[in-house]
């Protein structure tokens, strides 16, 4: 098994830099031929989802695809498979950003109760809960 970092993935994705570009799909070709499966860290896909809005401006369901081709991709195995199925899940139709979900997904498989968080956008949703709203202990 080979693991993938984030910026071998935007190359891949976004062709952004021919020479990188090339060699990366080679890899990820070569790999795929031989039947070798890649690694995709829960890590490098918050990462990738970062880079493809932040510095490429992809739309939202744009990184829904990709992320959704990437994880149908046979020999993709990705670390926390479950967690990053949900994370996605939720992604797709959530305000919060894939780290969010990652995050909370984790915690939960983990038995926690909920995600305490500042954000607003995600005080709304499931399994986030305002610091300040839940009673010490």
């Amino acid at each position: 098994m080979i693991g993938l970092d984030t910026n071998v993935l935007v190359r891949y994705f976004t062709q952004d830099d021919p020479e990188q570009a090339a060699i990366a799909n080679a890899f990820i070709e070569d790999a795929l031929e031989a039947g070798e499966p890649l690694l995709v860290p829960t890590i490098v896909t918050c990462e990738l989802v970062w880079v493809l809005d932040a510095a490429y401006g992809f739309a939202r369901a744009e990184i829904g695809g990709v992320l959704a081709d990437l994880f149908r991709t046979r020999q993709i195995e990705l670390e926390d498979g479950d967690t990053q199925r949900r994370a996605l899940d939720a992604y797709r139709t959530g305000p919060g950003d894939f780290a969010d979900y990652a995050i909370r997904e984790s915690g939960m498989a983990a038995g926690c109760d909920f995600v305490a968080t500042f954000d607003r956008d995600l005080l709304g949703e499931r399994g986030f809960v305002e610091p300040g709203a839940y009673p010490s202990r």
